[in-house]
Formats: structure tokens, sequence, C-alpha cells
């Protein structure tokens, strides 16, 4: 056997394995699937829930409220069923187009999956953001389950709490699930009454798959998480991160992304004195990005100022926030 036939032959192999990855079976008798949409209030961890149940950090988390602008897919695949939980912006009264257009998304979300997660921060007292969304979810007929999250966080008396989103089940004739999304207590009995819920239905994704969305989207997003992590407050809600260039060679992933901000001050804090801010996003984002494609990265970043960007419908749309359909 020549060379060349050895090398087509192994690349064959490989495009075969690949293949088999993105195959879509049939799904066996009883087997159930469908969409989750995971809503609530902002910074109430339904990223960090989603994360937890698929196994993999797919959705970008931070301390920082309204983290999540996109309605992020993520796919778990059990012998049973496959679940696919649509992560949502977090619902709040919005002040510029990109809050319209993000809160705009998380009702349409509503309507469009066959069960909702209402996650909430179970640690307080259920208060007038929860009732926002209560009054938005009594205008749909989507099944609706609610999920007390941060139980770890929950003081010694945490009755009152418990109760205070008790009674809105009850109004409402929701069931309940208590669970940590950070430590994962509780969640096979959420994931179990999630599955209890659905309706017979085939696979929609190859059981492998984790996310319906590209690498480029999650690298983006793991960079903006280095922003909502490391720099002041005034600047996460006007950074957009764009890829440019993803370069794969045989040793190393070559990537130049630009962080898009609204003003010359926001730009001094995301480079830092002497470029330490930027190399310390630089460095933590490239180690979460080696985890996705488990390789060597080399990342170089850009700012750039924008003013206004939020604002205007023509760069949201370039950043990829536009209203979604249904």
């Amino acid at each position: 056997m020549e060379d060349g036939d050895k090398i087509n032959l192994a690349l064959d192999s490989q495009l075969g394995d690949i293949s088999d990855e993105l195959i879509i079976p049939q799904a066996p008798e009883g087997f159930k699937s469908g969409f989750i949409g995971i809503i609530g209030r902002p910074n109430v961890g339904k990223s960090t829930l989603m994360n937890q149940l698929v196994g993999q950090k797919i959705a970008i988390t931070s301390p920082v409220a309204q983290t999540t602008r996109n309605r992020l897919r993520g796919i778990l695949t059990t012998p049973e069923a496959q679940l696919i939980f649509v992560d949502t912006p977090g619902i709040h009264k919005p002040h510029h187009q990109l809050g319209q257009v993000l809160v705009q998304n998380a009702q349409i979300a509503i309507e469009s999956v066959d069960l909702l997660v209402f996650v909430v921060d179970a640690s307080v007292e259920a208060g007038g953001g929860d009732r926002f969304i209560v009054d938005l979810l009594t205008r749909t007929q989507t099944p609706i389950i609610l999920g007390l999250n941060k139980s770890d966080q929950q003081p010694t008396d945490y009755q009152p709490l418990d109760k205070s989103y008790a009674q809105l089940a009850q109004l409402h004739d929701w069931q309940i699930a208590k669970f940590s999304a950070l430590t994962g207590e509780g969640l096979q009995a959420l994931l179990q009454l999630l599955i209890d819920q659905l309706e017979p239905g085939p696979y929609y994704y190859p059981p492998n798959l984790v996310t319906d969305q590209p690498e480029r989207f999650i690298m983006g997003e793991l960079i903006r998480e280095q922003i909502l992590l490391l720099t002041r407050e005034e600047v996460p809600h006007s950074v957009a991160v764009t890829i440019d260039v993803v370069e794969e060679e045989p040793t190393i992933t070559r990537i130049l992304a630009t962080i898009n901000v609204e003003r010359d001050s926001q730009k001094g804090i995301v480079i830092g004195k002497g470029g330490s801010m930027l190399k310390q996003i630089g460095s933590a984002a490239r180690e979460q990005m080696q985890k996705l494609i488990a390789g060597k990265v080399y990342l170089e970043l850009f700012v750039k100022v924008l003013p206004k960007w939020r604002q205007s419908r023509l760069r949201l749309a370039e950043f990829g926030y536009q209203v979604e359909e249904e």
C-alpha cells in the first residue's frame, strides 16, 4: 500500500468518526424529548443551572446581572430522553435598545418551548421582580416548574422564604423543585421531574452534542465573561466581543478578537495600566478556550470604541443581538 493510500484511509477513518457523532438516531419506543425554557430575573443562576445540567460550560456566568444576551441552547441526552434547554436573558425593565431586544427574546422563549423552569433566588424572599414575571407567565399555556435555586445559601430559618414561593406556586398550580445549581444538590430530582413532564418525541440533535451554538460564539462569550468578572461595574454591559480570526494549525489555534466598548474611559479600564487588565482578561479567557477546544490557544485582543452601540439597531444586528423568531 502506498503512503498516499494510507493517508487517505486515515482521513476516511477520521471523517467516519466525525460523521458518526453527527448522526441523529431513531428514538426507541417511549423516548421523550422537548425544549425547556429557563427563565427568571437577572442573576438568579439560570446559566449556572444549564451548565450543570448539560455537564459542560457553554453559558457564561458572573456576579453581574443580565449576563446572558442570547437564547443559548444546551442539550442533555440520557437513555430515556433528550432535553434541549433554552437559557434566556434575565427579564427586567429595559433601559436601552439592547435591553428591549433581550427582554423581548425572553418573552418569545416563553411561548416557543414545551416546558418552563421559572428560576428564583430562594436565598431571599419573593420580590417585585419575581411577581412581574409571574404576571407574564399567567398568560401562557406552557407548563411551569418553579425552581428554588441557591438552597445552599439559605439562612438557618429558611421556612418563611420557601413559604413566600410556595404561595406563588399554589396560586398557579405549579410544581416546585428545590436545588443548588452551584453544588448540584437536588438537580437529579429536578431532572426527573422535567423528564416526567415531557411528551414522547424524537432525537432533535445528535446524542453527543451539548449545544447548537458555533464555537466562535462561545469563544466570544468566554472573553466577555472575564470582562464581567474583572472590570468595574460601569464597563460590563457596554461590551460586545467579536471573533475576527480563527486559524487552526496542527499544534495551536490562533484567535484574534475585538472588545467593543462605548466610551474612551471604558477602553482605558479594559486595557488597564500598561495593558495589565487586557493581559489578565486574555490569559483567563485563553485558559477557558483551551478547555473548550482541548488544545493550545494563542489569543490576541484589541479594544475598539463604538459610541452608543447598544442604541443602534445596525450595531446590535452586527453583534448578533436581534429579536428572534418564534
